[in-house]
């Protein structure tokens, strides 16, 4: 941490979280908010995040606070060049943030944005973590991503332990409202779920992340066949179609022209985004890839099989029943910027019967 004095957090302070997306990288800094929270018991504590994320928050005991910030709004009006608006949307945030009279900002997404919104709450000590694109010149001290990449959510942890908080309990966590829970029971017996399911979570904003169709159908099957669960796909309103092709695939693997005996329930776009948490709390399994809604799955202690490929995979999930498939290639991981054309060979090198192999040890297994 620069500069090398130590930060001391007074107990009754104001300090807001700014990190605004996605919902895995949420997931990931979760645990910052019960760590500040049992180091200042009397702080109160905020989160700034877009509204598509609220719902990771909403419910979370130990924050006092979710603010809003309507990026994807503030999107548009720039891409229509309505710069007046946008101007004005910037300085009644700044207005916001500054009625929070907040004393620490800790900018946890590190990008200009973020850096910015940081800059205009106001508060005295502003904290980077891992700040780039010129970011840093907003922030008081700066922290770099350090900690043991394998771990999962390494970096907070470390950006936890500069800041001298306790980590003996640095847990991830998802909350939802009793309205999610009551939706979701609701769910599991409409659909015939209540016996037991796996959650199956295959879709990404990057293809090079995904696993492939036809893989998603065959392990569909194996899991009804072999661990006697029902296959649940679980998705955004954007993931329909593909979610609808996977669907099929299971449905004609069974020789049927109709695909009558489909073994999926295709649930994509069908779930709020604290249903979706719900389900996951309630599943016997889930199987995923690098996603949101997968690492909701080892926050909640449900048995988890991950697939990782392009991104850099965290081998340690800090749960015994939760466990990460990845085959190294010497192009691993490539991130955004895929050299194989296209072919996903580190992904394709998965096949349905590892995934089953995993989930049967996983499953059983404590958290």
């Amino acid at each position: 941490m620069t500069p090398d004095q130590p930060l001391t957090i007074a107990p009754h302070a104001r300090i807001l979280l700014v990190r605004l997306s996605a919902i895995g990288d949420i997931v990931f800094a979760s645990p910052l908010i019960a760590a500040l929270r049992r180091a200042c018991p009397q702080a109160h504590i905020a989160w700034l995040v877009q509204p598509e994320c609220r719902a990771l928050l909403d419910r979370h005991p130990d924050l006092d606070e979710v603010i809003v910030c309507p990026m994807g709004h503030w999107r548009r009006l720039w891409r229509e060049r309505r710069f007046g608006q946008l101007a004005r949307g910037l300085l009644a945030m700044r207005e916001t943030l500054h009625e929070g009279r907040f004393d620490l900002a800790l900018d946890l997404q590190g990008l200009a944005k973020s850096g910015l919104l940081t800059r205009l709450s106001g508060a005295r000590e502003r904290v980077g973590l891992g700040s780039r694109e010129g970011s840093a010149w907003l922030m008081t001290r700066t922290v770099d991503r350090g900690g043991d990449p394998r771990r999962i959510g390494s970096e907070y942890l470390h950006l936890a332990q500069m800041l001298g908080l306790p980590t003996a309990d640095f847990a991830m966590a998802v909350h939802y409202d009793a309205a999610a829970a009551t939706a979701a029971d609701a769910t599991l017996v409409r659909e015939g779920l209540t016996s037991g399911f796996a959650a199956l979570c295959p879709f990404t904003t990057r293809p090079q992340k995904h696993w492939f169709e036809d893989r998603w159908a065959d392990l569909a099957w194996r899991l009804r066949a072999d661990l006697g669960l029902i296959p649940v796909l679980l998705g955004g309103p954007g993931d329909r179609e593909a979610a609808d092709r996977i669907s099929d695939a299971a449905g004609a693997a069974d020789g049927t022209a109709d695909g009558a005996d489909n073994p999926l329930v295709n649930l994509a776009g069908q779930t709020s985004l604290s249903e979706a948490a719900a389900l996951i709390d309630h599943a016997a399994l889930l199987v995923g890839v690098d996603t949101g809604l997968s690492h909701m799955g080892i926050a909640h202690g449900t048995p988890s099989v991950l697939l990782f490929g392009s991104t850099c995979p965290y081998t340690d999930t800090t749960r015994a029943n939760a466990r990460v498939l990845y085959h190294r290639l010497p192009c691993s991981p490539c991130k955004r910027r895929p050299t194989c054309d296209g072919a996903f060979t580190c992904m394709r090198d998965i096949r349905a019967r590892e995934v089953l192999a995993a989930a049967r040890q996983v499953i059983g297994q404590a958290p």
